[in-house]
């Protein structure tokens, strides 16, 4: 879903960054520059600030994003995906400036900050809602465990070529049991990551659905399947091999899991808002990271 904000709506701006490599602070410093210049109040969170090289950068603790404006993350998408989750209650538009690899969520790149927040300050920009998925871990009637996605939730054995046995039911729908190596779960903006390379569909960001992508299951006929946004997805763990099982959360986040345990999974309740500056496109996005445009012999 699309959105715009009124023009000047940033005032205050946080600039924020998960690791801290020479290129990553390079662009820090670049974006700060930019927004202070345009009379934005720019603050950066305590981790980012003590690999700064100085210290002319207002400080606020990470809590104190969710008040702001905005918030520009620069890094790859694994740091959009840390500071997503956290943000994603508060309502307040994320933008990533990506420094890592393909680059999906964070939309601007390094040699585009001048131009791109000139355009985004001066309102030119679209907001994308990306919903995020909430998973919680249930023992023996109890919760012992809640975590949130953007991308996706995982189960699997914990360990290299074990396999585990689950059962699935979607609203109380029983579906299958299934031995294999475990479960992707992903929701839109997931479908491009993991659950891609496991043979999952790619899902358009503003579809209202969750695909289910088995990993190398004990059956050919097992295929991805992809339900309605608004189902909920309940897994209960039935056996695994030697092995611990255990629920990641976007590959940043694990839960360890017990034999008779039961994950499940739905739509949380408030999406992720990410900025986009003009010209933005996910087919665009599709063709470049995944080499949708080459052409045999070279043409287009």
């Amino acid at each position: 879903m699309h959105s715009q904000q009124d023009q000047g709506d940033f005032q205050r701006v946080g600039v924020v960054a998960r690791h801290h490599t020479e290129s990553i602070l390079e662009s820090v410093v670049n974006v700060t520059a930019v927004l202070k210049g345009a009379g934005s109040d720019v603050v950066v969170d305590a981790d980012t600030a003590t690999a700064l090289p100085d210290g002319s950068h207002s400080v606020v603790e990470k809590s104190a994003l969710e008040s702001l404006d905005l918030v520009v993350v620069v890094g790859g998408d694994g740091s959009l995906l840390g500071y997503g989750r956290d943000l994603a209650a508060s309502g307040v538009p994320v933008v990533g400036v990506n420094r890592g690899g393909l680059g999906f969520l964070a939309a601007v790149s390094p040699e585009q900050i001048e131009a791109s927040f000139a355009q985004i300050l001066r309102g030119d920009y679209a907001i994308e809602e990306h919903f995020l998925l909430q998973a919680s871990v249930s023992r023996k009637g109890q919760v012992v465990a809640m975590q949130s996605a953007l991308n996706d939730v995982v189960v699997n054995p914990g360990s290299p070529a074990r396999m585990m046995e689950f059962a699935l039911w979607v609203d109380d729908e029983y579906v299958y049991d299934q031995r294999s190596d475990g479960l992707i779960i992903a929701s839109p903006t997931g479908s491009t990551a993991y659950a891609l390379s496991a043979g999952g569909p790619i899902m358009h960001p503003g579809l209202d659905a969750i695909a289910i992508v088995p990993m190398f299951p004990h059956t050919l006929t097992s295929r991805p399947l992809v339900v309605p946004g608004e189902k909920v997805l309940r897994l209960r763990l039935l056996d695994v091999s030697d092995a611990e099982a255990q629920m990641s959360c976007d590959s940043q986040v694990h839960v360890e899991l017990q034999i008779g345990d039961e994950v499940v999974i739905e739509k949380h309740a408030a999406p992720l808002r990410l900025l986009y500056p003009p010209g933005h496109s996910f087919y665009q996005s599709c063709r470049s990271k995944l080499d949708w445009g080459s052409r045999l012999g070279g043409r287009r």
